[in-house]
């Protein structure tokens, strides 16, 4: 089964925001070599604790680094942005490095309510759910409007290359069912939706229409995993995650601490049990013990492939952690 990454380009405590953009270009060319599949970058806004605001810049920085892997978005949130500059910018990396760019959309505006407001500039485009005009639209440009559409006589150039490869991305049952609907491949949030995903998965396979660009479907699974030589040292680094999820979770967001910090934390006990329900979402421990578990995720979920994302406050270590699990998939 194809293993791909998913990155949210994190800051660790300590370390200025810039860096983490460098530590991404970084990774990508670490993951190529050790085989990964994919190389996807998500879209959050004004959250500390990641830099993953621009993933069309971040993508064709991430190809420029590399040679073969493919790069998408993990993906566009598409509410935020016009389906005609979508589809220019990604007609323009296809035409830049065809054959690698996937296109991800998601229909969450990625960041918090007045941060929603500021992108897309009115509360009447804040409160809309035109998700499926959005794609229609979105689609049009590259197969053509209807006779008589207003936007029929724009061109998304360069209009020599077709809009890469779709995924619609949820971590609810909508976006399987769109997905369905339209023919697309069908990625789901499973490092922090709270569906079980084998559902989500079977629905989507059970309702796909075919497209001209998909005749069948493909599911994608999103899992959070945390990879180290022992496994002492792999819940070290997941308490630490689990307190940046606790911080974002109750309004008091910051960069990612340390395992340290995570240790010397006054934890209450309602916290501890706060962290303990997510703990299931995460695979954590050896290589061995986490490529049997992310296996097993997947087995039970129907997945076609697995994306994996993973937060370590030293860059060096998520590195290691993502090639431990590569040796452990036999990529």
């Amino acid at each position: 089964m194809p293993l791909s990454v998913l990155d949210l380009s994190p800051v660790p405590t300590g370390t200025r925001p810039s860096q983490a953009l460098h530590e991404t270009l970084e990774l990508a060319r670490s993951a190529e070599a050790a085989g990964y599949h994919r190389y996807w970058l998500a879209e959050h806004h004004n959250i500390p604790s990641v830099v993953s605001s621009s993933p069309e810049v971040m993508i064709a920085a991430v190809a420029a680094a590399t040679s073969s892997i493919r790069v998408g978005s993990g993906g566009i949130m598409l509410p935020n942005h016009s389906p005609l500059k979508v589809a220019e910018t990604f007609r323009v990396l296809a035409g830049l490095y065809p054959g690698r760019i996937d296109l991800g959309i998601g229909r969450a505006p990625g960041t918090d309510q007045r941060t929603a407001l500021a992108l897309r500039r009115s509360r009447e485009a804040l409160g809309a759910d035109d998700f499926p005009e959005q794609y229609t639209e979105l689609r049009a440009y590259a197969e053509g409007f209807p006779a008589g559409h207003p936007f029929a006589p724009i061109s998304a150039q360069p209009d020599d290359v077709p809009l890469p490869p779709v995924w619609i991305l949820g971590s609810s049952a909508y976006g399987g069912q769109a997905a369905a609907a339209l023919g697309t491949g069908f990625a789901y949030a499973g490092h922090f939706g709270t569906l079980d995903p084998a559902g989500v998965i079977s629905s989507y396979r059970e309702q796909f229409q075919p497209s001209p660009d998909q005749l069948e479907p493909h599911a994608i699974l999103a899992l959070s995993a945390i990879v180290a030589e022992t496994e002492e040292r792999a819940q070290a680094l997941s308490l630490a995650n689990q307190l940046s999820m606790l911080r974002l979770r109750s309004g008091r967001p910051g960069p990612l601490p340390s395992p340290e910090e995570a240790a010397a934390y006054p934890w209450s006990d309602a916290e501890r049990a706060a962290v303990e329900e997510w703990a299931n979402l995460t695979s954590v421990g050896t290589p061995d013990q986490v490529a049997t578990d992310l296996s097993h995720r997947a087995t039970s979920a129907g997945a076609d492939e697995l994306i994996i994302t993973t937060n370590i406050h030293n860059p060096a270590e998520r590195r290691q952690s993502y090639a431990l699990l590569a040796k452990a998939w036999g990529l």
